[in-house]
């Protein structure tokens, strides 16, 4: 509501009858601010944390565009609040450790120190010294008294000056400071004041009893901030139009930014460097990223510390670092959960297409974030590889079997696992144009055979998520795979045949895109009366939406195990002849 009143008070489209509606079914005043439906909005909040995370991609971003433009256009700085359950929350630890890491003196926070959450006085679970822990990361920090309008001034002044390192402004605080008997309460933190409180603290301030009352020196202040902002504003729209006609390659490049230009052979640039020898679509993916960089100036990205596992490194591109930001590599560091929330900050910033790699298993760090990125309806790239049991060796922690379906299952996300080098670059020309949320890359550690060629195959049908990859005349069995195991499919299709049962195979890259698809296309792709059986190294569940009840459905619904690939693959039945015995048992 603080965020609501403020906007409504400097002129925003959010009407006062909308704040009367706070929280109610329509009403511009959702029970957490949400970008894109409130005006004035910057991002989702809600999970504790995430905004300040956010906040963090946003300065890295503004660096950024500084770098590549001009610090004279670019200089703004980005303002965040966050409270004692922020603080608590470790995706704040771990991205205030990069901003401290990175020197981001553009950016100020302020802590508001009530010492109050849900369940009481913070003393119950939290006693660290916060500033203490900021200056470790490297930050500045200022504390005051949270309610004095001077040393709030004038902190913010001293932050402002502050270069080199972010600032941590420490506001002890209140919670609910002039209600009678509720202030500094837990009961205060989620419970309306009720109103015979209301009625006396507005006594006690010498307010008039009428609701939503807006005093006249509050009037005065808005008034001013406008008028001064505007103005702000105004001039600085005539130094950014003389500097566009003075620097017309450097504002070609900013609109090239903001639009996520991509040129109009994206598709066949993006096929031609794919390498037609078996290969990991990780390693598919690593030279498509390298021409990607190339040709749209929006795309950066990096990765929580597997870069040479994820193949997310822009060669000859450079690293963001505190003294540097032009280049378009990130290094996270070992911090999933904060690299989920900063992408998303440097999304929302509005320049940048980003992309975050991990292991396809240690989504579950950063799943908030990824749900977020799909509630804000935000351009990011996931880059998870090793994405099934053929990760081998390591075992059962870092073997994904579930984690393809939990994905999908987020509304928003879209999900898809190429089978081979081609499909890959059909999976970045899907993402990097795919403007209105996330997409998920599942890619291999183990090197696949292709299954298309070049000359043949057309990028546009895995955006439709399942197509004919294979096909006899009369087909018995409708064989569905994606990934690794559409060549397992082939060689069963053919053992299959040796013996009699013919076989259509559908290449699956995304079991969300194709239901997506008109009934029409999802019944010309997998007939109604075709036998159907569903291939995949994860759990089965989802499987059934296409294959049906009465289908056999072929995955791993257990965890794996620590051995080689091609061990696990035997065991668990993944490979051609396994597959085409399971299915002549089942057929009779």
């Amino acid at each position: 509501m603080l965020i609501y009143s403020l906007l409504h008070l400097l002129g925003y489209d959010l009407p006062l009858d909308q704040l009367k509606n706070f929280r109610q079914l329509d009403s511009l005043c959702p029970g957490h601010p949400e970008v894109g439906h409130t005006p004035g909005v910057e991002t989702t909040t809600g999970p504790l944390g995430q905004g300040f995370t956010n906040s963090v991609g946003m300065a890295i971003a503004e660096k950024m565009c500084q770098a590549r433009l001009d610090d004279a256009i670019l200089n703004h700085r980005v303002y965040t609040f966050c409270g004692d359950g922020d603080m608590m929350e470790g995706i704040t630890s771990e991205a205030a450790s990069l901003a401290g890491h990175l020197h981001l003196d553009n950016l100020i926070a302020f802590y508001d120190s009530n010492k109050i959450t849900i369940e009481g006085a913070t003393d119950l679970a939290f006693s660290e010294n916060v500033a203490l822990r900021f200056q470790a990361y490297g930050w500045e920090t200022i504390e005051i008294d949270g309610h004095n309008h001077v040393e709030i001034a004038a902190a913010i002044k001293k932050a402002q000056a502050i270069t080199g390192k972010p600032s941590l402004i420490i506001c002890r605080t209140t919670i609910g400071k002039g209600a009678p008997t509720m202030a500094g309460t837990a009961k205060i933190h989620g419970s309306p004041l009720g109103d015979d409180e209301i009625a006396t603290m507005k006594k006690d301030f010498g307010w008039p009893e009428e609701a939503f009352y807006i005093p006249e020196n509050v009037k005065a202040v808005r008034e001013n901030a406008i008028k001064k902002g505007t103005a702000i504003h105004s001039e600085w729209k005539t130094q950014f139009e003389t500097w566009q006609k003075n620097n017309p390659e450097k504002a070609a490049l900013w609109q090239d930014m903001q639009t996520k230009k991509v040129p109009a052979d994206l598709a066949e640039q993006l096929c031609s460097v794919i390498d037609d020898k078996p290969l990991a679509t990780r390693a598919q993916s690593g030279k498509i990223i390298q021409k990607l960089a190339e040709l749209v100036p929006s795309v950066v990205g990096g990765s929580a510390d597997l870069a040479p596992s994820n193949n997310t490194f822009i060669k000859n591109a450079g690293s963001i670092q505190a003294d540097d930001f032009s280049g378009k590599n990130f290094h996270f560091g070992i911090r999933e959960h904060a690299m989920g929330g900063i992408i998303n900050g440097v999304s929302l910033y509005g320049a940048f297409a980003p992309f975050g790699g991990t292991f396809l298993v240690f989504s579950d760090y950063m799943r908030g974030s990824v749900r977020l990125s799909a509630i804000m309806k935000q351009q990011v790239v996931y880059v998870f590889t090793h994405d099934s049991i053929f990760v081998g060796e390591d075992g059962p922690t870092h073997q994904p079997v579930e984690h393809m379906a939990a994905l999908s299952l987020i509304p928003n996300v879209t999900v898809i696992r190429p089978a081979d080098g081609l499909e890959t670059a059909a999976a970045w020309i899907y993402a990097i144009q795919n403007t209105t949320g996330p997409t998920v890359l599942a890619l291999t550690r183990q090197k696949l055979a292709p299954v298309h060629q070049n000359e043949t195959f057309d990028p546009k049908t895995v955006s439709r998520g399942g197509f004919v990859l294979s096909d006899t005349v009369n087909a018995d069995v409708c064989l569905i795979a994606s990934g690794s195991e559409v060549n397992a499919a082939l060689e069963a299709k053919t053992l299959l045949e040796v013996t009699g049962t013919t076989v259509r195979i559908v290449s699956m890259p995304s079991l969300k895109l194709f239901r997506q698809q008109p009934l029409s296309y999802q019944q010309e792709v997998i007939p109604a009366g075709m036998k159907k059986v569903s291939v995949e190294a994860g759990v089965t569940d989802m499987w059934y939406a296409v294959i049906g009840t009465d289908g056999l459905a072929i995955g791993l619904d257990q965890f794996g195990a620590s051995a080689p690939a091609d061990t696990l693959a035997a065991k668990y039945g993944f490979t051609g002849p396994a597959i085409a015995e399971r299915i002549r048992k089942w057929i009779k």
